[in-house]
């Protein structure tokens, strides 16, 4: 599974503010992504049964979680505030059935935005919520030896990793080919309030 280890997130961001500005304007449109900071870095932040979540997917995303539980085994929600991507789909994809076993539910705060791994880690809620104007971006993945999943032949056995994630976390496959082929890889797109119910994204 290292060949699905993503580079192309490293800079899939957009500040808060920015994005507050023009998401709604951009609900289905296909936008280009500032650069990442550097301090965009994982953070977890726990408060009462809540625990929020920030930043870029990265490796060690599994522990991070399996340690939160057990440090606050009493959390049932995880909140998504900002997440631009992943740097490791295997450990996002990980964390998101870890979520699902766990039972929690997942909810990207108002006006936060997941972009491209960032969603598939909020399809590992049980419930799944998004608040008064969040962002949910989709995109051609594409991986640190240049590969495009848009450029791929439909067959190559590589689709598949991601079909049946989403049809574990029980979202209807044609999800996954459109979001290889709603925007290339260097770009995002937003989807509509329609879209995110009519993929199932959301169960709330």
């Amino acid at each position: 599974m290292n060949h699905i280890k993503l580079s192309i997130n490293k800079w899939l961001t957009l500040s808060p503010v920015l994005l507050a500005l023009f998401l709604v304007a951009c609900s289905g449109q296909v936008t280009k992504p500032e650069p990442v900071s550097a301090e965009n870095k994982l953070t977890l932040y726990v408060k009462n049964n809540t625990a929020y979540l920030s930043g870029i997917l990265e490796a060690d995303l599994p522990s991070k979680l399996t340690k939160m539980i057990r440090q606050h085994p009493n959390v049932t929600d995880i909140v998504l505030v900002d997440v631009p991507g992943t740097d490791d789909q295997q450990a996002t994809m990980e964390g998101a059935r870890l979520i699902r076993r766990l039972g929690l539910n997942t909810h990207i705060a108002a006006t936060g935005y997941v972009l491209s791994g960032g969603v598939d880690l909020f399809l590992g809620g049980v419930k799944r919520s998004i608040g008064a104007g969040a962002g949910v971006g989709v995109h051609a993945w594409s991986d640190n030896v240049g590969t495009v999943a848009n450029k791929l032949n439909k067959m190559n056995p590589v689709h598949a990793t991601y079909v049946n994630f989403y049809l574990e976390m029980g979202v209807p496959e044609r999800f996954y080919w459109f979001s290889i082929q709603a925007a290339p890889a260097s770009r995002v797109y937003f989807l509509s309030p329609e879209e995110m119910y009519d993929y199932q994204l959301v169960t709330e």
